[in-house]
């Protein structure tokens, strides 16, 4: 069981639908992992009686375990809310729970703890959901009270007890509010009684959650729960542009990553010589430009030449403030910059017996002629409609158009044109051969040449 949309009694949760791994305002928003548990207490040993109890949003108290109940982790409480009652889930109990007192409270002042009532039953967990129901209604009502009134804050949330007796508003101001009408207004219309508390921006982006620009949910809303001051020095020492929209988080403060991995830069910083140090040579004088932690590399530019910046190794960076300490001048920094120039590397391809040659798709594909009659690609041949030589299927080559060869009327049946067969068989009309006829290649006829006269 975790948040309230999870209290169903069996425990399958109805709100996230995550099966109890959602994360922002979900089930395990700010879980601890309690890794004492399996660990049996010495012999004459007592459990420790203060339990951690987690309310909306990841707001957590200690309770005191009078009555010596057998708790642990995600159960679901009813304990005194002083007045009334109010109900939470054990995130931390038994030892684990004193770490995390000590942690938070070095003191240990645990006179005004309050104590756990019992279990909580069906009954109060139905109450419970229906608390939690009335909050988004309280918001958006107490909204367009604190509009009329015409003040100066961002109500962010409300929180009701489990009795309906009591609701905490979280809000946000940037001054100091006079919110004493507001809270009669409020009193009189819900009928409750009216804590206000004020929490900063970014605690209000904890509570709400969202998801940062890495792409994972924020670190304020899942795990972290001490918000540190996080200033541009952070920024500076990673040398990372002064950018408000690229280091500003949803809250509009600075990231809280930015202090994440501060104190290996610090460390890291520490071998490079002051920025302030300026290297005198010959040419003139340089002064610091850039850094690069992970090469060990220092960028120095000429202040007057107009030169580009020049990367110089750690080592040769010391030599230099060296000599000059000693009263001397190298003669240029370029002969201690390092060559950042990108090296163009030629290559030499080969064809190699049995593979394809690399330029194998420059050569230009022929395109099939158009006066071929064989055309398969449908082009417009001359005489032939487009589409290419379709199959005909089982037709008949010389399929017989018109009349029959022997039908009457038919002109295949009519006599032709020419001298008759008997001036061919008297040979009265002799053939004339014609020059411009071709020789028939079948039989080899050739035309008789001239005769001599």
């Amino acid at each position: 069981m975790g948040c309230s949309s999870c209290a169903s009694g069996g425990g399958t949760p109805k709100g996230c639908k995550s099966n109890g791994s959602c994360g922002v305002n979900g089930c395990e928003k700010l879980h601890v992992f309690d890794w004492l548990a399996d660990i049996n207490l010495p012999e004459g040993e007592k459990a420790y009686d203060l339990v951690e109890v987690r309310f909306k949003n990841g707001r957590k108290l200690f309770y005191r375990n009078t009555k010596a109940l057998r708790l642990t982790t995600g159960d679901v409480i009813v304990v005194d809310g002083g007045p009334g009652f109010d109900v939470g889930v054990v995130s931390v109990a038994g030892e684990l729970a004193r770490i995390q007192l000590q942690r938070k409270d070095p003191r240990g002042d645990t006179h005004e703890v309050k104590r756990i009532l019992r279990k909580a039953a069906q009954q109060d967990v139905q109450m419970w959901q229906e608390a939690r129901a009335m909050e988004d209604e309280t918001l958006y009502a107490s909204r367009e009270v604190i509009k009329a009134l015409n003040l100066n804050m961002k109500l962010s949330d409300v929180e009701f007890q489990a009795d309906k007796s009591k609701a905490i508003f979280y809000y946000t101001a940037d001054e100091r509010v006079d919110f004493r009408e507001l809270i009669k207004k409020l009193a009189d219309k819900f009928k409750i009684r009216i804590e206000m508390r004020q929490i900063g921006a970014r605690q209000e982006a904890g509570r709400l959650g969202g998801i940062g620009s890495c792409g994972r949910e924020l670190c304020c809303s899942t795990w972290l729960t001490d918000f540190r001051t996080v200033s541009t020095n952070a920024a500076r020492y990673q040398q990372l542009s002064i950018n408000p929209q690229k280091l500003a988080g949803q809250c509009g403060k600075l990231k809280c990553c930015l202090n994440y991995e501060l104190d290996m830069y610090m460390e890291a910083a520490k071998v490079f010589p002051d920025t302030n140090i300026k290297l005198e040579t010959e040419r003139g004088t340089a002064v610091h430009f850039k850094t690069d932690i992970f090469k060990k590399n220092v960028w120095y530019i000429y202040r007057e030449k107009g030169d580009s910046p020049m990367p110089i190794p750690l080592e040769r960076v010391d030599e230099i403030i060296a000599m000059n300490k000693r009263g001397k001048k190298p003669a240029d920094l370029k002969d201690f910059a390092l060559d950042l120039a990108p090296k163009v590397v030629e290559l030499d391809y080969e064809n190699a017996e049995g593979e394809d040659s690399i330029t194998r798709f420059d050569k230009k594909k022929k395109r099939p002629s158009k006066r071929n009659p064989n055309n398969k690609q449908g082009q417009n041949v001359k005489g032939k409609k487009p589409g290419g030589n379709k199959p005909q299927g089982n037709k008949p080559k010389n399929k017989p158009q018109g009349r029959k060869p022997n039908q009457p009327g038919n002109p295949a049946n009519k006599p032709k044109k020419g001298p008759s067969a008997e001036a061919k068989s008297s040979g009265d009309a002799p053939k004339k051969p014609n020059p411009r006829r071709k020789p028939n290649r079948r039989t080899n006829n050739k035309p008789n040449p001239p005769k001599e006269s």
